[in-house]
């Protein structure tokens, strides 16, 4: 996640170096967010913040777990099978990240009185990755003799513990409220001549409510922003570079990652006891991820400010919920996720684009408490074929040059397998 240097200003191609390493991640939703965090999200592409039905809709807002009986426990996965290619100058590159990517999607709610449930969710809002091969951006390849800061891999795993209360204010409306609590796993940045690792915690909070009337139903959800602090190492892979003054010896870094905030709001209306359809809008406020900030250890300074000024974006959901037979729900769903990222700091780290998401799933209950779903969401990204008109120099900054100019593409086939117990006697 970050890179240090005792004196960037004395070495501008380290100075570029730093700032080509710097965060771009891209996952499933905007920016580099992984809204699936329910089976049930995955087949009703994450449309669920007015449900007070499907177990599912929990993670996306607890203030749902009043309108469930008793308690209960979903365990699950989120397999994750990303594409990403560009051509370049070069030919036709595909990244060569991991064929299949896992995350975890759990759910507990426990029932404590009449009015009162407490709950906790533990999944991955954030992350995943790519890898490019050294060659993909030939203007970043520098010679034999001075190898140049090629993006090889950028990887970031982030896990959210969620644990929240919940309270019924009448039969009508519940609200909640609970705390953000971010793990970041794992943090790497590799360049054909560095490699940074890290890892860190920040935390958060959510607040959520729920009106139910009839057929009709309204929901909202606020996740505050929150700041990660990531420490880690820095690594020269070039050791003839570090003698030559050109990159800093391997040592130990620092910095804060900024976590967006997300609003979401839906409206869900029963058309008949079978049929149900949910219309979600969702804000993601990408503006705070403007600047990456470096601290060095060796001394404490500052040793670089990198502008990323995202803009906030939207998605718009859609999911509808079918009762095929009186134990299997049928599920789909289709949702317009915006990119937060513009064209004057574009990044080839894992370029990000507007995408469409198509859901569809099931649930079937298997009686005595059980319930198993399966969810299948295909990922489109729009196309980015990126030319820009700042011309890349020697020790400047990458992101947004012609250095990383290409016709962009990806899609991704995410699967979501759940299995939860309920437990009427708590």
């Amino acid at each position: 996640m970050f890179e240090n240097h005792q004196a960037a200003r004395s070495h501008p191609r380290v100075a570029g170096l730093i700032m080509s390493l710097c965060i771009a991640p891209q996952a499933f939703g905007s920016g580099f967010a992984v809204p699936e965090i329910s089976t049930a999200g995955v087949g009703m592409a994450n449309a669920l913040v007015a449900n007070p039905r499907d177990r599912g809709a929990v993670p996306y807002n607890p203030a749902a777990m009043a309108f469930h009986q008793g308690s209960w426990l979903s365990i699950g996965s989120l397999l994750i099978g990303p594409s990403f290619s560009v051509e370049t100058a070069s030919g036709s590159h595909d990244s060569e990240g991991a064929d299949w990517l896992a995350a975890p999607m759990i759910q507990a709610a426990i029932r404590l009185d009449e009015r009162w449930w407490a709950g906790l969710s533990i999944n991955a809002p954030f992350g995943l990755e790519t890898r490019w091969s050294t060659g993909t951006f030939p203007a970043l390849a520098g010679s034999a003799a001075l190898p140049g800061p090629e993006p090889t891999r950028s990887n970031l795993e982030i896990l959210a513990f969620t644990p929240t209360v919940t309270y019924a204010v009448s039969d009508a409306l519940a609200v909640s409220a609970g705390a953000d609590i971010y793990w970041v796993k794992s943090a790497e940045l590799d360049s054909s001549i560095t490699a940074l690792e890290g890892d860190g915690t920040g935390w958060g909070f959510n607040l959520g409510a729920l009106y139910v009337t009839g057929p009709f139903s309204a929901g909202i959800n606020l996740h505050s922003s929150a700041t990660a602090r990531v420490d880690g190492t820095y690594s020269a892979l070039e050791p003839t570079m570090v003698i030559a003054g050109v990159l800093p010896p391997s040592q130990t870094a620092e910095l804060d990652l900024e976590i967006p905030w997300r609003l979401q709001l839906g409206v869900r209306y029963e058309f008949t006891p079978a049929l149900a359809v949910e219309f979600d809008w969702t804000r993601n406020g990408w503006s705070s991820f403007d600047e990456i900030k470096v601290i060095g250890d060796l001394d404490g300074s500052t040793i670089l400010r990198d502008r990323n000024e995202w803009d906030d974006a939207n998605a718009y959901r859609l999911g509808l919920t079918y009762q095929l037979q009186d134990r299997t729900q049928l599920r789909f769903g289709y949702s317009y996720d915006e990119t937060p990222q513009g064209d004057g700091h574009f990044s080839a780290r894992v370029p990000d684009s507007d995408r469409h998401l198509f859901g569809v799933g099931v649930g079937h209950d298997l009686g005595n408490g059980w319930q198993v779903e399966a969810g299948y969401m295909y990922v489109l990204f729009e196309e980015r074929d990126y030319r820009s008109r700042t011309p890349y120099t020697l020790g400047g900054e990458i992101n947004g040059t012609d250095a990383i100019d290409g016709d962009y593409d990806a899609h991704a086939h995410l699967i979501g397998l759940e299995i939860s117990r309920s437990f009427d006697g708590l």
